[in-house]
């Protein structure tokens, strides 16, 4: 059902826009602002626009005009994922698709069309599948991962490091993801530019996007075959031997979604952070400066352009309220990650540093929050600190305002980052760290009280010589690695 047309307090409604249906001006039937079109080029402008006009719950439009509340309040947002007695991901409760409003060749359809898979799910069986998918989260080995994101790293560092150019989308922001999610899936050996190219291009909705993903899912239903038949120690065996008993089907469904959502979400957050780390002098000094870590700086970018701007969606269980807007059955609501991270109300400076703050809404809440968060910050933690201590002198090739993105309703992600730097060898991704010798320990110390020692004897003296050189002071013995060296090495898995 069409949301209720609202006008703010002390306006005028004749002259609070344009002509209701001016395509011109994003305005579409009942008012309602587009979140398509021209006009939707920008859609963090139109956020704000419906937050002026609207409040923290506003009426807006998809594809064809199909209506949607879009949720911009960051509380409002935290309460619709944490009440599932009201909200369900079930979208086959929209009212939209249950009168026909959406049709079968919708543009979004592929983003809305119902799967049994845990995404979609409420309730017992929700719990069924998604307690299969986070039990085989919790056998992933972190530090292994972490070994093998390093790893991974720098293989990639070596396929550019020589050409002293790159585009670290298309080179490495895209490829360490699918590098990693294939280890961790179990078929490394499918990991090639083929399926990375698939994955993407499955998401831009193109004329190939269905062979691209009648390809993935070739690939993960021979996997889930093997795995069947041969259990190893990977995530898609923990899945298929979890005590929840899924059903082939329902295995590669949710590999699919495990390694579709986390590549294109964890692609996405690397080149966000590796673009403000080239195009912000004051954040890279930061970082070069002790003042902030990676792992924070990745924490700044999940509330600075997380890598999904919205969830479609939520749909409304009963009649209901919801940021001062009646909710009404059937309604269906957009979840607002992106516009919810610059609530004012909880972020009144958009450009604060949220440092230490993990309250943004990057991975969703509640009973369907992601959960494979941790590894998708793994990725981007050691990837893009490994990264930078090979190319440390890595420079923007391009000026800022040339650099291209590609926007949906669901995200934004860059076409390319093009860089420049002093070509580099190529390393051994086997190869341990070097470790510095420990000077040997003196014979002489003892243990206890000090002992006085005999005086010597008066030196005889010397007949004169010739002067001479001083002789060189001794080299000092190399020093031991410091804690935070350390530390460091730790971290990424050595």
């Amino acid at each position: 059902m069409t949301p209720e047309p609202f006008s703010p307090p002390g306006t005028d409604e004749s002259m609070a826009g344009p002509p209701p249906g001016c395509p011109a001006h994003g305005i579409g039937p009942g008012g309602a602002r587009r979140l398509y079109g021209p006009e939707a080029e920008d859609l963090g402008a139109v956020y704000e626009k419906l937050r002026a006009e609207h409040g923290t719950v506003a009426p807006a439009l998809l594809h064809e005009d199909v209506p949607m509340w879009v949720v911009l309040g960051h509380s409002e947002n935290l309460h619709m994922v944490s009440s599932p007695s009201l909200y369900s991901r079930d979208n086959r409760l929209w009212t939209a698709l249950q009168d026909g409003t959406i049709k079968p060749d919708h543009p979004l359809m592929p983003h809305m069309a119902w799967q049994p898979i845990c995404c979609f799910a409420e309730g017992d069986e929700h719990l069924r599948l998604r307690g299969a998918v986070t039990g085989a989260m919790s056998t992933i080995d972190h530090r292994g991962i972490r070994r093998h994101i390093n790893r991974a790293t720098q293989h990639l560092v070596n396929k550019f490091c020589e050409e002293g150019r790159a585009d670290l989308v298309g080179q490495f922001a895209e490829h360490l993801p699918m590098a990693v999610m294939c280890e961790i899936l179990g078929m490394p050996e499918e990991y090639n530019d083929r399926i990375v190219q698939a994955a993407r291009d499955m998401l831009k909705g193109t004329e190939t996007a269905i062979a691209s993903n009648a390809y993935i899912m070739d690939t993960l239903t021979r996997l889930t075959a093997r795995r069947r038949a041969e259990p190893e120690d990977d995530f898609t065996s923990h899945l298929i031997n979890h005590p929840a008993g899924l059903t082939d089907e329902e295995v590669g469904q949710h590999l699919r979604v495990v390694l579709i959502v986390a590549f294109e979400s964890t692609a996405n957050l690397l080149a966000n952070v590796l673009r403000v780390v080239l195009t912000d002098p004051g954040f890279r000094a930061q970082l070069n400066g002790g003042q902030m870590t990676v792992p924070q700086a990745v924490e700044q970018s999940l509330w600075d352009e997380p890598p999904f701007s919205t969830i479609l969606g939520y749909f409304a269980k009963q009649d209901t309220e919801l940021g001062g807007q009646r909710i009404r059955q059937g309604d269906g609501l957009l979840l607002g990650i992106a516009p919810g991270n610059v609530d004012p109300r909880v972020r009144p400076d958009p450009s604060a540093n949220m440092m230490g703050n993990r309250s943004h809404l990057a991975f969703s809440g509640g009973p369907h929050e992601c959960p494979g968060q941790d590894i998708g910050r793994a990725i981007a933690d050691v990837g893009v600190d490994a990264l930078l201590s090979r190319l440390p002198d890595v420079q923007l090739a391009c000026e800022e305002d040339e650099l291209r993105w590609r926007a949906s309703i669901s995200n934004r992600h860059l076409v390319e980052l093009p860089v420049y730097f002093e070509p580099k060898p190529q390393q051994d991704v086997k190869a341990l760290p070097g470790h510095a010798p420990v000077p040997s320990q003196r014979k002489d110390w003892q243990i206890g009280t000090m002992q006085s020692e005999p005086p010597a004897a008066a030196p005889k003296p010397q007949p004169a010589a010739p002067p001479r050189q001083a002789a060189p002071a001794p080299a000092e013995p190399a020093r031991p690695k410091g804690a935070w060296r350390r530390f460091r090495l730790w971290w990424r898995g050595y």
